[in-house]
């Protein structure tokens, strides 16, 4: 069975022009079902995480701050995002989503969220158009109930998952690793467990040579029992704000590789869509739809 994490709230009001791409989290849905690849019984509508389960990895007063609107105006800027109800709200459901479709991934290898990947949101903060973090959240949850004991966080967006990273530096039970452009945001970066920088423009062969030796010896040493991964499309040559210069056909092996070795190793996947910046929205779409594309022939679903 494919689940999938969506929720209207998923959609937020931004400025015309807003180069944060939010008009994707309506179309990938629509596209998924136009080519069949899913129906409306594959979709499940998360709730409102609780206050409890947003401080799980988070400060409890940074989270204050969050639900009573009360964050310092450099703190919204840095988010990137007017600060509103709806937008914590949203955030909320994006957590909820992604615990669950975690959850989902325990009992059926694999599940996914229309949204979420949020990285960039550390322990006392928020940044780059993220307020909490849910595959982090998402972590906790699993270890606060024994569902996971040794976790592997597999951030392949273009942009380091340092908010990812800030939580779980020097944690035992929840490994993290990013393969991200050295010379792209976030400029100051965190301390990952393996932390593994691009030059801008590697080529298609290079970048798949690199993940490919880094993820076989990465699940040798860390023997997950479960995997996040965070499959950001921001890696195109198309997107804006990438510039790796990959191909869609590279994006899909990247896919096919990181969950046909959790599908080989017999690992629960949950998998967040992360960052896609292309000028075509058609692009990012494209991409992303083609990742669930993968999971379902993979896994039969």
């Amino acid at each position: 069975m494919l689940k999938i994490a969506f929720h209207p709230e998923f959609i937020h009001p931004v400025k015309e022009g807003h180069r944060f791409p939010m008009l994707k989290y309506e179309l990938i849905p629509l596209q998924l079902k136009h080519e069949g690849l899913a129906n409306e019984a594959n979709f499940f509508r998360p709730e409102l995480a609780s206050f409890e389960t947003c401080c799980l990895v988070h400060d409890p007063a940074y989270v204050t701050k969050l639900f009573d609107l009360t964050l310092d105006a450099k703190m919204v800027r840095r988010i990137g995002f007017p600060l509103s109800k709806s937008l914590v709200d949203r955030e909320r459901y994006i957590l909820d989503g992604t615990i669950q479709a975690a959850k989902y991934a325990l009992k059926y290898g694999v599940a996914f969220t229309v949204a979420g990947g949020t990285h960039h949101a550390g322990y006392d903060f928020g940044e780059g158009f993220c307020l909490m973090n849910d595959q982090a959240t998402a972590a906790g949850y699993l270890l606060q109930h024994d569902r996971a004991n040794r976790i592997l966080i597999i951030d392949l967006d273009v942009h380091q998952g340092n908010g990812t990273a800030h939580i779980f530096e020097g944690h035992q039970q929840v490994f993290t690793f990013s393969i991200h452009g050295e010379k792209n945001y976030p400029f100051i970066k965190q301390r990952s467990h393996l932390d593994i920088g691009l030059a801008e423009h590697v080529t298609d062969q290079e970048y798949l040579k690199i993940l490919e030796e880094n993820l076989w010896d990465l699940f040798r040493r860390v023997q997950p029992d479960f995997v996040f991964y965070q499959a950001g499309v921001d890696i195109l040559a198309t997107d804006k704000l990438g510039k790796l210069n990959l191909s869609p056909a590279t994006c899909a092996r990247r896919d096919e590789f990181v969950l046909g070795l959790c599908h080989q190793l017999h690992i629960p996947v949950q998998v967040s869509m992360g960052g896609g910046y292309s000028p075509q929205i058609k692009d990012i779409v494209n991409a992303h739809c083609q990742t669930f594309r993968i999971a379902i022939d993979l896994y039969h679903l």
